[in-house]
């Protein structure tokens, strides 16, 4: 009788529990959201901008180049426009910072605000970030202070400003850039106030947990829109703006082009009381 011969692949002894919400709708988002050939802030500026001029630096510190901004002309305006930048390769990623801004990325931000203010041209801002970056010397140099007079000042300021959730929008870094008349958001971005693996760590104490807590932090754009959170979704071509940029900046191009021209019109102080209006009737509670 000839022996068995040993099975080369033995089936595991368990199976592993598979991930909860692993197939759910808001998952595959975050997973489009951050796809690694998604436009990055200076691909959407090249496809919608002429003459876009940087500018540099904060006036107190350094440059921060997780936070880019200038000068540019979008269909014939003359407009600011200011992105957090992530980087394509390794090493602009490092350069960049992952796009996770220091103090000195959002005092910059509001230095262009401000100058834009000056020449009365409107602001367009361009959110794609896991959040502001948490290391200590951040915390040293003010992070929690130069968002929050982001968020006062930019309340405050007299000219049209436009905010584009374009990938992740993480927590007060992407409010830091957020405040707005209108806040748009491209189809496949996320929004929310955590990161899914910040919340899966902090609820479940496991970050393998984090296709569950994207289902529970509701961070895809059609939530935010059923909140009231974003005005406008921004369709992206099919699979995504990965696979067709040109043809996702002319759809975000479009969108930008009816907000500026439905504000064309306004006044400086009806553009402040626009703003506080449109915070004032965030989200929904039940009493």
């Amino acid at each position: 009788m000839s022996e068995q011969q040993p099975n080369p692949h033995p089936a595991p002894a368990h199976e592993p529990p598979p991930i909860p919400g692993a197939d759910g709708e808001a998952w595959k988002r975050v997973q489009l959201a951050r796809h690694p050939q998604r436009p990055t802030f200076t691909e959407w500026a090249a496809a919608l901008f002429t003459d876009f001029n940087e500018l540099h630096g904060d006036r107190r510190f350094a440059d921060d180049a997780a936070i880019v901004g200038g000068f540019a002309r979008f269909r014939d305006r003359e407009v600011m426009a200011i992105g957090q930048q992530k980087g394509r390769d390794i090493k602009e990623k490092v350069r960049r910072n992952f796009g996770m801004p220091q103090p000195e990325g959002f005092r910059k931000a509001l230095r262009l605000m401000r100058l834009a203010e000056k020449f009365r041209r409107p602001v367009l801002t361009f959110i794609d970030s896991s959040g502001a970056y948490p290391g200590i010397e951040a915390e040293e140099r003010g992070q929690a202070e130069a968002i929050a007079l982001n968020l006062r000042e930019m309340a405050r300021l007299k000219v049209p400003i436009i905010a584009t959730v374009t990938g992740e929008g993480q927590s007060g870094g992407a409010l830091a850039i957020a405040v707005a008349n209108q806040v748009l958001m491209l189809e496949n971005a996320i929004y929310s106030v955590i990161s899914p693996e910040g919340c899966a760590s902090i609820t479940w104490r496991d970050a393998n947990m984090k296709a569950k807590a994207a289902e529970a932090l509701k961070p895809t754009a059609a939530d935010m829109l059923q909140l009231r959170l974003v005005d406008e979704v921004v369709a992206e071509p099919p699979v995504g703006a990965h696979a067709d940029p040109a043809a996702a900046a002319k759809l975000l191009g479009d969108a930008l082009e009816r907000g500026l021209d439905a504000m064309a019109s306004m006044a400086p102080e009806a553009l402040c009381q626009s703003r506080y209006q449109r915070l004032r009737n965030l989200g929904s509670y039940f009493s």
